[in-house]
């Protein structure tokens, strides 16, 4: 039996007994519990050739783990330029890439707007609230997978976000034309340092709706998990965005499973569904709820509240050091450093 651990990063409280250890197999399945969770996938899903679903197409994730470290290691192996640090940074260009038929972008609150087109500058605070016997699921969640994998680990209780959480925008170019090829979202909890989300955020036509939609993709080990949302504007200028459908091809939830180059098994699943409500906070900030169902019932709910960081100094000297996480009681600043080319790790 092995217990390596993933490439990420060291959470400084994951003791082995916070954890289920399950059996390593080999470096191509990975762990056991990883390669049947990766067999269901291939038995219910379906294969499917990314040149005709492009939007199912995104770097998988090792075998050995992901957390925060994975988007600087891919950049390494395909030749990307990191940036990170930048205040600018943010997960959408413009709202305006989401207009469509069913979505005026011009009818969102400004602030919202610019949290998504400048999400570096704001920092985060969450909440988060199971639903009654789920609460077990989300337990057997994180010692199965989440905290061994690094990614994915969903706050239990109150108290694992009691220190904040971190955010960081890392953009990858492409180091001949500059543009840019991935934009990727790191959180951590600051209190376990556990990664809680590790995921890239762009936008995607999907066969089953007529506009624009935002898609995150989770890398895992040997696939993904991919989030589909259709955003729409409400009357009071809020936004949510929602995962549902009823069949593959809508906005939903999908995890792949890599079978080949350009071929994955996926499997859409539409019981799981997602939506985030995003409304202009009295003071000046941006608040979220973030509700989960699972066959119509609410299983989590998460609710965050962003403000806008204050102003890096302008005459400091520029970082030349990888970015730096500096936690507080209430949150973690993240500490702007250069553009630089990916580097392996030592």
């Amino acid at each position: 039996m092995h217990d390596i651990p993933g490439p990420a990063t060291t959470p400084r409280d994951r003791p082995a007994a916070r954890r289920i250890r399950t059996p390593w197999l080999d470096a191509r399945r990975g762990y056991l519990s990883d390669w049947i969770t990766q067999r269901w996938v291939r038995r219910s899903g379906r294969p499917v050739e990314l040149a005709e679903h492009p939007w199912l197409d995104s770097p998988p994730g090792s075998p050995r783990g992901i957390g925060g470290s994975f988007f600087a290691d891919h950049a390494r192996t395909s030749g990307l330029v990191i940036e990170e640090g930048d205040d600018a940074a943010g997960l959408l260009e413009s709202l305006d890439v989401l207009a469509g038929p069913g979505f005026d972008p011009r009818a969102v609150h400004p602030s919202i707007s610019a949290f998504y087109e400048r999400t570096a500058a704001w920092e985060m605070d969450a909440w988060s609230e199971w639903c009654g016997p789920y609460r077990f699921f989300g337990w057997l969640l994180r010692v199965l997978f989440s905290r061994r994998l690094q990614q994915l680990n969903v706050p239990l209780s109150p108290l694992d976000t009691s220190r904040g959480v971190t955010s960081e925008i890392v953009r990858l170019r492409d180091p001949a034309t500059g543009a840019v090829r991935i934009t990727a979202w790191i959180r951590h909890l600051v209190r376990t340092g556990d990664v809680l989300y590790a995921g890239s955020y762009s936008v995607a036509r999907v066969p089953g709706h007529d506009g624009p939609c935002v898609r995150v993709a989770f890398p895992l080990p040997n696939g993904n998990a991919f989030v589909i949302m259709r955003p729409e504007a409400l009357s009071d200028a809020s936004l949510t965005i929602t995962s549902a459908g009823r069949a593959f091809g809508d906005p939903g939830f999908y995890f792949t499973v890599v079978d080949s180059p350009g071929r994955v098994y996926a499997l859409y699943l539409p019981a799981l569904r997602e939506s985030i409500h995003v409304f202009a906070a009295d003071d000046g900030g941006v608040r979220a709820d973030h509700r989960l169902d699972l066959f119509g019932r609410t299983f989590l709910r998460i609710h965050y509240r962003l403000r806008r960081r204050a102003a890096f100094d302008p005459g400091a000297p520029p970082l030349t050091q990888p970015t730096a996480l500096r936690s507080s009681p209430t949150h973690a600043t993240v500490v702007p450093s250069a553009v630089r080319p990916a580097r392996a790790r030592r």
